[in-house]
This record gives C-alpha cells, structure tokens and sequence, in this order.
C-alpha cells in the first residue's frame, strides 16, 4: 500500500513538472513571436488624451463657426487658420498619447525582465506604420481638397487596419479593438457631419474601456 501510494505521488509530481516546463516553453514561444509588453493603462491614457483633443476642437468650432458643425456648410466654413489648428490639436494628443504608451510598455518589460525593443517589436511598429502613414497621407490629400468631413472616418477606418494588421505580433485582443475602429470609420463616412462624435468614441471611450480590461486581464498580474 505504501509503495502504491508512493509510485502514485511520484506519477502526479513528474506529471505537474512536466505541465510546468510545457507552461514554461509556451511562455518563451509567445514572448519570442509576440509582443506581450503593452501596458493596459496606456489605452486609458490614449483615451483621455483623445477626449482632451476632442473637446477642445469642439470648442474651438463652436466659438469660430458660432454653433456646432451639424452641416456640410458649418464644416465648409473651416478657415486655413482652423485646418492648422485641428492638425496641432492631433498631433499634439499623437505625440503625447506615442510618449506615454512607450513609458508604460518600457515599465512592464522590465517588470517582467523582458527586452522591449527586440525583432517582434520592430515588426510589431512596421505593420502598424504602413497603415498609419498610408492613413496620413491620404488625409493631406484629403485637406488639399477641402474633403474636411472625411477626415474622421479616414483616420478610424486606417488605424482600424493598423491594429487587425499588426495584431499577429502581440496581444489577440488588439484584433478586435481594430475591428470596432473600422466599423466606427465606416459608420462615421456614412454620418460625415457627426464625424467629431465617432472619432471621440473611437479614439477616446475605445481606447479607455479597452486599457481597463487589458489591465484587469493582463497587467494586475504583473507585480
């Protein structure tokens, strides 16, 4: 009976270090062909940063247009000042939005020991790149031609592609973040006139929700 018992422990404790080197080498294949470092928090920042951007080109339209764009013709009114205005207003929420995501990821890669610029991240930039800037020039075009309205759905409907695009180097769930952006982009190209609306609740509730429940899943665990 002893010996039974015995034979039995051992088959359970050779079982379990065999689950574990199997946990363990799962570990090391993601961390070599994913990029794991994406910190929750940065998307709640991303959030705020965009609804920051948001009103305050909401603001800035009312004041000069006298009353909400509801309209093709209030968007018609935007003066060349304006356009430069709204072009700071992005790049200033892109600038601070890229700083802090990086700070965060930085911080968790080295919680975890792990090298935030490896090849998985390059690759990870270099897909999200080719949309993103694809999506930037187009809306020059877009601007050069006074296509004002189309400007939102643009920018939701190509970073939509740069998530599902670079999505295969890190986290799953960054897929369907991707997914809703675009529809929230082609929903907003079928309502020009309310395009501040969806790139707010694209680029801001979005990305806020999302950073909570990347937080929760992921980064709670991280110590």
């Amino acid at each position: 009976m002893f010996s039974f018992v015995l034979q039995s422990t051992l088959i359970m404790t050779n079982t379990e270090e065999q689950l574990a080197a199997l946990q363990d080498i799962r570990k090391i294949m993601e961390r070599s062909s994913r990029f794991i470092s994406l910190n929750g928090l940065s998307g709640v920042f991303v959030g705020l940063f965009a609804l920051a951007g948001a009103a305050l080109a909401y603001l800035h339209l009312s004041q000069t247009n006298g009353r909400v764009a509801d309209d093709y013709d209030a968007v018609a009114l935007v003066a060349d000042k304006d356009i430069w205005f709204y072009c700071i207003d992005a790049i200033v929420v892109l600038v601070l939005s890229v700083g802090v995501s990086t700070l965060l990821s930085i911080r968790k890669a080295n919680k975890e020991g792990l090298n935030f610029w490896d090849p998985t991240a390059k690759r990870l930039l270099l897909n999200m790149l080719i949309p993103l800037v694809t999506g930037g020039l187009f809306c020059l075009i877009l601007i050069l031609h006074n296509f004002l309205t189309l400007i939102a759905p643009t920018l939701l409907i190509f970073y939509g592609l740069a998530l599902v695009n670079s999505s295969k180097y890190t986290l799953e769930d960054i897929r369907y973040l991707g997914l809703l952006e675009i529809c929230l982009g082609l929903l907003a190209a079928y309502f020009p006139a309310n395009g501040l609306v969806f790139w707010a609740i694209g680029f801001g509730f979005l990305h806020i929700v999302y950073g909570i429940g990347m937080y929760i899943k992921y980064d709670k665990k991280v110590k």
